[in-house]
Parts: structure tokens; sequence; C-alpha cells
């Protein structure tokens, strides 16, 4: 079924972000994220989801197990379950990212 930002399911996270589910199950999760310009997402890990951060556009930066990488638009990186990583928008302009959630992640997240 073909799905688009502006008819999938949305959610707010942290005070101003937004989430998009393209794709919602068990084993698999898709959610197209938005950051305003100042806004970073709590340090956290996951016990088995692994995933996947995709710029769309913007520039992010991940920290990942203390490790701080900036990540432009088309450019993406790995995170393995249980490494600890923190998603920022340190920059002046909004960043939209694609997030891939191998098995889902819902409820399989430790807050730091």
């Amino acid at each position: 079924m073909k799905i688009s930002k502006q008819y999938a399911e949305h959610y707010r996270w942290g005070e101003q972000c937004d989430g998009w589910h393209l794709v919602k199950n068990n084993d698999l999760s898709i959610i197209h994220e938005r950051m305003p310009a100042k806004t970073v997402e709590v340090n956290h890990y996951h016990h088995h989801a692994q995933q996947f951060f995709f710029v769309l556009s913007g520039t992010a930066t991940m920290d990942i197990d203390g490790e701080r990488m900036v990540l432009q638009k088309n450019e993406g990186i790995e995170v393995p379950p249980l490494k600890p990583h923190q998603m920022r928008n340190d920059s002046e302009e909004e960043v939209e990212f694609l997030v891939i959630s191998q098995p889902n992640s819902r409820g399989d997240r430790t807050q730091l």
C-alpha cells in the first residue's frame, strides 16, 4: 500500500519534534522524523533493535557510545543494539531523517 508522510500516523516526541510511522509492525519500523533547530533526543540504547538513521534534509549530529558524528543530507549511520546513542540537531535549521529499526524498537528502549 502506498504511504505518505501527509497520511501516515503522526506523533510528537520531546517538546517540539515530530514522527510519522511509514512502516509499523513487530519486525520492522520506518519512521520519518523532524527535529527543529537546537533540539536533542535523550541518550538511550535498545536491547534488541538495530537502527539505521538516514538524513533527508539539514545537518544532524549523532552521539554513539561517546563518539560524535555529523551527518549531512543523504548520509546515514547504523546503530547496533546495546550502543548508547543520541540524535541531536545542533544547527540553526530543522533536520528531517528516517529511522529504520529492526525489530521494532517500541518497548525496547532504556534511557540513560
